[in-house]
């Protein structure tokens, strides 16, 4: 099973094929409103229109998990999110990232990336590169910023 053959809730609770992605370099982000690294979506949005007519775009899933941090529903999340970062990337349901309801694609992603014995997600804002073969190549720590992600997202383009 590869990342296009994952399908994900968007939004408004209907189904999105990961397939219509294939091809495309993806930024997968678990993210929050009211976290410390909340003003990363200024620099995901930069990142986003830059690069998102060569092909790059990035998968918005808000997860309440760490401490609360994305509480509200999903139109107070994107009216937050759209009114202060002005974001226009595809933010998708919220979704568990860990534990017995996370999201078989947050399984799939540490599988490729997490390490042994360091495969949880540790916070918001952290950060899986997907190439255009659908190959997860990199996982980024909440700490690392977009603008510090921009040259292995270009070298992919």
């Amino acid at each position: 099973m590869g990342i296009y053959d994952f399908t994900v809730k968007d939004g408004k609770g209907g189904e999105l094929s990961l397939k219509q992605y294939e091809g495309n370099v993806l930024l997968i982000v678990n993210t929050a409103t009211g976290c410390g690294f909340t003003p990363q979506y200024k620099g995901l949005e930069d990142l986003y229109t830059r690069y998102h007519e060569k092909g790059f775009s990035i998968l918005d899933f808000p997860c309440n998990q760490f401490a609360g941090q994305a509480p509200g529903t999903h139109e107070e999340i994107t009216q937050f999110c759209q009114l202060r970062y002005h974001t226009t990337f595809p933010q998708l349901a919220k979704i568990d990232v860990n534990g017995e309801n996370e999201d078989p694609l947050y399984t799939y992603l540490k599988k490729q990336r997490g390490g042994f014995l360091n495969s949880a997600i540790k916070w918001n804002f952290t950060k899986f590169l997907v190439d255009r073969k659908g190959q997860v190549v990199k996982r980024f720590a909440p700490t690392v910023t977009p603008q510090k992600l921009e040259a292995s997202i270009v070298a992919l383009l």
